[in-house]
């Protein structure tokens, strides 16, 4: 029975990024063990899955003795349970992990990319982020973006050689549960439960964010664009779904007091039910700076949302502008006021773009077939490398 070790930065990134994947595995003749730093969810995830969790102590920053003493950890860890694959998801288990499964002599090391943190930085910063990304995948054997334009952005910055990177079926990191995201199946008592605590009214138009909720998704333009809209279009209201992250990426001072101060700006937190949320809006907003493949906007479009979203890396792998949504330019608050006025004014187009998508999702990324795809490429590298 071949070993296999699934790693992130978080366990919630177990829970929620690569859901059933490692259960998946399991039931498939791997012996699975996860492992990630400590936190909430990894008592959540093991149920979840069925599998072990092995605790290592990884952070999100870059913190460079901690980091040593990560390595350290993962690769005795490695060392005794001698893996025939180590799998790493998110930036610094990537780095953490491959050197570690490098020095351990793992043979088969994969990384899968899910997006840049340094799209979005500049000068010395980026400078380091790009050598962590050659180094990371210097020391895989092979690496996987989850979407085209994800790859090509790698060949083009010349972090790995083509030989090295493989896209699993048409892209994403795990697909897209068909059977969760359906509006036939919607509890209507949670329905209720939601729609009381955004104040639902039939008569407004809701415009719906699901995410962190920090600069790099585009809040900032978001809140300002919506402000703008509202003084034509007065039924107008905005709800944002996800958590605030004020260590990594804070919003500024203008755009939080922006939001508590407008009544129309209904903000959430974390929710576990973003599907009754995606059922209730009349149009869901993706204006994120940088994606690897984004789950958001197809859980959306399987919720028949209509999606209007930034033309950037991932998504543009998803959305084609005008046949299954609408895309606007990145950072950029006039051509989102653009779009979003068109989606506004345009209800009809918007739910026949929405068809579209939803057709497009159930056909291409369906989680059992993404789940399958990654086991048949497990085993066509097995036969191959041990």
């Amino acid at each position: 029975m071949a070993k296999l070790i699934r790693i992130t930065t978080v366990p919630i990134s177990l829970k929620y990024l690569i859901t059933g994947q490692m259960k998946y595995m399991a039931k498939n003749g791997f012996e699975v063990t996860m492992m990630s730093a400590d936190g909430p969810e990894i008592t959540e995830v093991m149920e979840q899955e069925g599998v072990p969790h092995i605790k290592i102590p990884l952070t999100r920053k870059i913190t460079p003795l901690k980091d040593l003493k990560a390595l350290w950890i993962l690769y005795r860890q490695l060392s005794r349970i001698k893996p025939e694959i180590v799998h790493t998801h998110t930036p610094k288990a990537g780095i953490i992990g491959m050197l570690a499964a490098w020095l351990a002599r793992v043979p088969i090391r994969l990384h899968t990319v899910a997006g840049l943190p340094l799209q979005t930085t500049t000068g010395n910063k980026r400078k380091l982020l790009e050598w962590i990304e050659t180094i990371t995948y210097a020391f895989a054997t092979g690496v996987w973006p989850n979407s085209q334009s994800l790859y090509d952005f790698i060949i083009e910055n010349k972090f790995a050689k083509k030989e090295k990177l493989h896209i699993i079926g048409s892209g994403s990191s795990n697909g897209i549960s068909i059977d969760e995201f359906n509006p036939e199946t919607l509890d209507q008592k949670t329905l209720s439960d939601i729609s009381k605590s955004i104040d639902y009214n039939p008569q407004n138009k809701y415009l719906l964010f699901v995410g962190r909720v920090v600069r790099d998704k585009g809040i900032e333009e978001l809140v300002l664009v919506f402000e703008e809209l509202q003084k034509k279009y007065a039924n107008l209201k905005l709800v944002i779904v996800g958590p605030l992250e004020n260590d990594l990426d804070p919003l500024s001072l203008g755009t939080t007091e922006s939001i508590a101060k407008n009544e129309s700006i209904i903000t959430t937190g974390f929710s576990k039910e973003v599907k009754y949320f995606m059922h209730l809006a009349d149009l869901f907003i993706f204006p994120s700076h940088r994606e690897g493949f984004p789950n958001v906007p197809m859980q959306a479009g399987l919720m028949s949302c209509p999606v209007v979203a930034s033309r950037i890396t991932g998504n543009i792998d998803l959305i084609n502008h005008m046949e299954t949504g609408l895309l606007h330019e990145k950072a950029d608050i006039v051509t989102l006021k653009k779009e979003l006025e068109f989606a506004i004014n345009h209800p009809e187009k918007m739910q026949e773009l929405s068809f579209n998508f939803k057709v497009v999702i159930k056909n291409t990324f369906a989680r059992k077939k993404m789940q399958k795809l990654i086991f048949n490429e497990y085993q066509k590298l097995l036969t191959v490398n041990v």
